[in-house]
């Protein structure tokens, strides 16, 4: 018998598959291992069932995108949710995220969270100027989860960021039903512990779908894709005005003089930490050949 699902856990081997009937525990069949295309959560997939109650994945329908950090599928918004207190959250590290969703054609969502212990400012200003939504919350105190909830309303949603800045307690204050395991963060070391160890994705109601996945490091950044150099610019949306607008027309942005990006950085309409991200990801990219990807 075959039925058709989504994918919202994956965990020691088994995919479970939400179909019309319920949730269904999946091996995948070998084949994907052989060429190179696993299964993952969000998925929309093709299941044959057996009379025990347990299926196997047959074939995996047509992907509107996919990531490896978070990894996720067929995602609306990626929402990065940061801190700028225990942990603060390196700015770096959701541009490196944000310029992966926008090659994607994923959405971005900034979560400033724990602003009951630090508004975060300084995150939040330098994300306006970005055009992606930004919320401030305090999943502690409630802050801001009605606006959260009406930016998430009606899409398939995966929580991001680093360890301990609250994504599983941000999902247990808007679905407290859902009871996810959250931890301390080391006053020592301003980091958390991994308290979710796999991706898993809840209904929360309204066609509403979010994915709570394990947190991440600074140094885990470079786990994610990889986005040629020639194509950054356009995963920047606040520079979109001024690209075209350079002295030169193949202008990288970098030092060049007439450069419009630059100018706009240096007048304030372009925040310095965003441009300075940009910096860096331009010489991993220049780093980064293509053909490595292919191996």
């Amino acid at each position: 018998m075959m039925e058709d699902g989504i994918i919202v856990k994956a965990l020691s081997g088994f995919y479970y598959v939400k179909t019309a009937d319920g949730v269904v525990a999946c091996k995948a069949r070998g084949r994907f291992r052989l060429d190179g295309t696993s299964p993952l959560v969000g998925d929309r997939v093709s299941v044959s069932l057996d009379p025990d109650g347990t299926g196997r994945v047959d074939g995996i329908h047509e992907r509107r995108n996919f990531f490896i950090r978070p990894a996720v599928a067929n995602t609306d918004c990626l929402v990065f949710v940061a801190a700028a207190v225990n942990p603060v959250t390196d700015p770096f590290l959701i541009d490196r995220v944000a310029v992966i969703a926008e090659a994607a054609d994923c959405g971005v969502l900034v979560c400033v969270n724990k602003c009951d212990l630090d508004p975060g400012d300084g995150l939040a200003t330098a994300y306006a100027k970005t055009g992606y939504p930004v919320v401030r919350t305090s999943a502690a105190t409630g802050q801001g989860l009605a606006a959260l909830r009406q930016a998430l309303a009606g899409r398939v949603c995966a929580f991001t960021g680093n360890s301990g800045v609250g994504k599983s307690s941000l999902l247990n204050a808007l679905c407290p039903a859902l009871s996810l395991q959250t931890g301390e963060v080391s006053e020592r070391l301003g980091r958390g512990r991994h308290t979710t160890r796999h991706v898993e994705l809840f209904d929360l109601g309204g066609e509403t779908y979010a994915a709570d996945t394990p947190g991440f490091a600074s140094f885990d950044v470079e786990m994610v894709n990889a986005v040629e150099k020639d194509e950054l610019q356009f995963c920047f949306p606040e520079f979109q005005p001024y690209i075209g607008r350079c002295r030169f027309d193949d202008c990288a942005h970098l030092r060049e003089p007439g450069c419009a990006v630059t100018a706009a950085v240096a007048a304030g309409d372009v925040a310095q930490s965003r441009y300075d991200s940009y910096v860096r990801l331009y010489d991993l990219s220049a780093r980064h050949k293509s053909w490595e990807d292919k191996k």
